[in-house]
């Protein structure tokens, strides 16, 4: 068991949410529908200048309560949030862009690219079961391209990497050491070079299919931001609101060898397409971590201000959407921007 001011948490119960590759908080959220009543008399919307197409996975999709409401009615298990970057992009430049976002929990650079995915909502049996899975599945991201597409955005890669299978290794490892050493590392290290490979492989058929597919558009890749602190001791061991118990030296690891690499590996396949753009949220989020005091991203749990605890899983709340809309939307800009 590890314990928090707030609450009681079991990292057995909570790592039956793994198995999403890092697609959501794990308390059931009630999903509803806010359908605007239309205004008497009220003039149609004149149409959109541009197409704009997001893809992704959870850190685009926001999936958890703290990046805000479910969209999605009837649910696809997607877990779409309405504080989420592209939709908080999609306000800020209402009637500019005509936004299709097909990001969803979970997805691979493969569901991106060319394979249907099978999401999975927030269902973690058997303590945590979603009343409407299984979801049917849904199509490649990719397919929502089309000639027409203006700007895509895409952010993906974490869960080919395999992320989430790395946290719960270093949570399990990190608790039978009592928070000594890098068992996690020690045990996983070998086979990063091959993953962070796969990515690569994996990333380049993807933009040149994008390309392919929407062969005007413009396509940003948005990178992943600031996750673990550059000083670990930052991250209390034993607390569920940071990373529970993983050490702080396989933290080092997890940000050195891990997600650094990541992220530059979407940089340099980006740099090899000439329509695409690399978007880079790792500066503007550097005191933002799971550890500092102003978080952008959560920790294995959320604790909302009336200690209702919920799985979050290392995902981006509404400040880290925030932050990444405005970097986004930046580029978008600039993208559709006459030369």
């Amino acid at each position: 068991m590890v314990k928090s001011d707030a609450n009681t948490v079991s990292l057995e119960d909570s790592w039956h949410a793994s198995a999403l590759a890092l697609p959501c908080s794990a308390v059931a959220l009630a999903v509803g529908a806010v359908v605007p009543a239309q205004l008497a008399g009220a003039q149609p919307a004149a149409a959109a200048d541009y197409q704009w197409v997001a893809l992704g996975d959870s850190y685009t999709a926001g999936v958890i309560r703290a990046a805000g409401d479910p969209i999605d009615y009837p649910r696809d298990g997607c877990e779409r949030t309405d504080r989420s970057y592209p939709q908080v992009i999609d306000r800020d430049l209402y009637g500019l862009f005509d936004l299709k976002n097909v990001s969803c929990g979970a997805a691979t650079i493969e569901n991106v690219t060319d394979q249907p995915q099978e999401p999975i909502g927030r269902h973690f049996p058997p303590h945590l079961p979603d009343p409407d899975y299984p979801f049917p599945a849904v199509p490649a991201q990719s397919e929502a391209v089309g000639s027409d597409t203006d700007v895509i955005t895409v952010g993906v890669g974490g869960n080919t990497l395999g992320f989430a299978a790395l946290l719960e290794e270093c949570l399990k490892l990190g608790g039978e050491s009592e928070g000594a050493g890098t068992p996690c590392k020690d045990a996983m290290a070998a086979d990063t070079q091959t993953r962070l490979k796969q990515v690569r492989t994996d990333y380049d058929r993807m933009l040149t299919v994008l390309h392919e597919r929407g062969p005007k558009a413009k396509i940003l890749t948005v990178g992943y931001p600031t996750v673990i602190p550059q000083d670990t001791s930052n991250c209390t061991y034993g607390d569920p609101t940071k990373f529970a118990t993983i050490t702080q030296g396989d933290l080092a690891w997890l940000r050195q060898d891990v997600l650094e690499p990541l992220n530059k590996t979407i940089e340099d396949s980006t740099a090899t397409q000439e329509a695409a753009g690399f978007v880079d949220l790792y500066p503007s989020s550097q005191d933002h971590s799971v550890c500092d005091d102003t978080k952008w991203v959560e920790g294995i749990i959320t604790v909302s201000p009336d200690h209702d605890p919920q799985l979050s899983l290392v995902h981006p709340n509404a400040l880290g959407h925030r932050n990444a809309a405005d970097h986004v939307e930046e580029a978008m800009l600039n993208a559709i921007a006459p030369i």
